[in-house]
């Protein structure tokens, strides 16, 4: 089983790739984990369904947008996750940086910090975020739940690889997410499925 000591020395022995692209505008994701019992989990929300909001609605990260009170790209994950979910990171370790990644349907760059938790909080959600939920790793490799997903964008219809990680009629985890998800299950050894798009 993998732990988080585990994706602490890989991400140590690794330099993740670092963008810059002033065309695009700077975020930043938190990526939490806890050792549970028998996996390692991961922890995601569920944004909520508002109007003018890009991400209505999808799986994600906490996270978002660079903001002139943000000291750097990683004091802005932290803000957001403390804004969003109410989770104090600076009480977490923190593990490491993935590489950045730019967004396929809108103009953002957007860097991934990893954190890890003793315990799971109790979420205290902001109207940003309707749902916060835990996935071990084992699941989110499980070949049976990699998706081809549908998404109409610039005015037509694409196929990107997803995760159904909630089942019938919930979101499908796609885009960036899928693909720091990526990310983190190679680092972790874990097989993935289908390709690194998205």
């Amino acid at each position: 089983m993998t732990t988080i000591e585990d994706i602490r020395r890989r991400l140590a022995a690794r330099s993740p790739q670092i963008l810059t692209d002033a065309g695009k505008t700077p975020a930043a994701v938190a990526l939490v984990l806890y050792q549970g019992s028998e996996a390692l989990q991961l922890l995601f929300i569920e944004r909520s369904k508002r109007a003018g909001d890009p991400w209505s609605g999808h799986i994600a990260f906490p996270g978002g947008k660079v903001e002139a009170c943000d000291r750097d790209l990683r004091a802005a994950a932290e803000r957001e996750t403390l804004e969003e979910i109410g989770l104090d990171l600076g009480t977490a370790a923190y593990l490491g940086r993935f590489d950045d990644l730019t967004g396929l349907t809108l103009p953002v760059l957007v860097s991934g910090f990893v954190y890890a938790l003793e315990n799971p909080a109790v979420p205290v959600l902001n109207d940003e975020v309707r749902e916060v939920f835990w996935k071990p790793l084992e699941e989110l490799a499980d070949a049976g739940r990699w998706v081809q997903h549908g998404v109409f964008y610039g005015g037509a219809d694409h196929v990107h690889p997803g995760i159904d990680v909630l089942g019938p009629g919930r979101p499908v985890l796609w885009g960036l997410t899928y693909r720091f998800v990526v990310q983190l299950l190679r680092l972790a050894g874990c097989a993935v499925p289908g390709t690194e798009d998205g």
